[in-house]
């Protein structure tokens, strides 16, 4: 297949539109990651997105829409749950969507029966998004469709954070790409199931618990698949929750205090990170540090970080360990465990 590249002209977005609305996939940027489009109404295309990132089917897609109105087809009504008069989306989730929306934030809801099963991995939820992207969300519109699109990358790489690397994995294998500005957010949405009584988050973001806690005025938890190394038979109900993620060709692992406390402890972080890459070096193989001053710039800079390493053709990536007190350091630590396959070293 030859890959078209285009720009963010509205005479451009309009062609990624047409082959949008011809069955066809285009990478597009937002404000986490790049996503790889294709009609969520269409089964065939989303068999298509799989197929193009190698992605096993039973993992589902999220389903972006450029306004609210967009949802309401898309969802049906369910027991248990409380309605504004004449909808069909839950009264909480107008209130987070109110709060949040255009933003990095996905809600799961029950879903309607024009949603085909291959846009939701077989489940009986849809995940709707209405990204910040002024390009993604001018796509949107002028398909005329709501889109499906996971990160555009190939399935198990790091997600791609600029339209260099949508090229690196899926040049020949889509339809197009828009080449659109780096990525602001650099992790994908938060994932929030709004099925039940209370939130739960499935997959953490920059949206943070305790932010959709002050909206609704409730707790919001995590799923407990999401605390540890996924277990053989999980079922996702969505993406990023069960197959192995955003792992570089290089070995990762990633370093960590048993004693986060300690006054010195970064100090000594380093320290054992540099010891034990010497002992590779003079064995002949290429490691390199990873090592953030803060959690918003590991968010930022982990995947373009991956990737450019790869590119370096890293034999070893050690990794700082992040701390996780704060949700936007969970939310990234849920990706570097994921990227070093949950291989640890504790100091």
């Amino acid at each position: 297949m030859n890959t078209i590249y285009l720009t963010t002209s509205e005479e451009d977005i309009r062609r990624a539109a047409e082959i949008i609305k011809n069955g066809g996939l285009v990478a597009f940027p937002t404000e986490t990651v790049y996503g790889l489009g294709g009609n969520a109404l269409d089964p065939e295309a989303s068999r298509r997105i799989y197929a193009a990132k190698g992605r096993p089917s039973d993992n589902p897609l999220i389903v972006h829409i450029s306004e609210f109105s967009q949802a309401e087809p898309l969802v049906k009504k369910a027991g248990g749950l409380q309605y504004p008069e004449g909808s069909r989306i839950p009264e909480a989730a107008h209130r987070l969507a109110e709060a949040i929306w255009p933003g990095p934030m996905t809600m799961v809801l029950p879903k309607a029966e024009g949603v085909p099963d291959a846009t939701t991995g077989g489940l009986d939820t849809v995940a709707l998004r209405l990204p910040a992207n002024d390009t993604a969300r001018r796509l949107i519109e002028l398909s005329g469709l709501p889109i499906a699109a996971p990160s555009a990358n190939l399935s198990g790489r790091p997600s791609p954070t600029s339209w260099e690397h949508v090229r690196e994995d899926l040049n020949g294998r889509i339809d197009a790409i828009i080449k659109g500005e780096p990525c602001i957010g650099g992790i994908e949405s938060t994932v929030v199931d709004m099925t039940g009584e209370l939130p739960v988050i499935l997959r953490p973001g920059l949206i943070t618990p305790e932010r959709i806690s002050s909206v609704l005025g409730v707790p919001c938890s995590y799923d407990p698949a999401i605390l540890g190394k996924p277990e053989d038979g999980l079922v996702p109900k969505a993406p990023g929750m069960k197959y192995r993620h955003y792992a570089p060709k290089a070995e990762m692992r990633l370093f960590r205090l048993k004693d986060e406390a300690s006054a010195d402890g970064h100090k000594r972080l380093l320290s054992a990170m540099e010891a034990e890459a010497e002992e590779y070096r003079r064995l002949g193989r290429d490691v390199e540090i990873l090592c953030y001053d803060s959690e918003r710039e590991a968010a930022e800079k982990l995947f373009s970080d991956l990737r450019r390493l790869d590119q370096e053709n890293a034999d070893m990536i050690f990794a700082a360990a992040l701390d996780q007190s704060s949700s936007i350091g969970f939310s990234v630590m849920n990706r570097m465990l994921k990227s070093a396959g949950y291989n640890i070293v504790e100091i």
